[in-house]
């Protein structure tokens, strides 16, 4: 089986997963699978380990590339 490398973290991926979770009311996982993310990123955003500055995206502003 092959494993998929996912993308680096960014600001901005930071910025949706934070309003993906906490404005839309999705779970991690599902965060993370929209985004195409590990859980373990979007946890790291949302404790503040990673991006602790990071602001939510306005909901009309979130362009999702599926």
């Amino acid at each position: 089986m092959t494993i998929k490398p996912t993308p680096p973290m960014t600001a901005e991926l930071a910025s949706k997963a934070i309003t993906l979770v906490t404005v839309l009311g999705l779970k991690q996982h599902q965060a993370a699978a929209i985004l195409g993310l590990n859980q373990g990123r979007i946890s790291e955003v949302l404790t503040g380990k990673r991006y602790p500055n990071a602001k939510p995206c306005p909901p009309n502003q979130l362009s999702l590339d599926l």
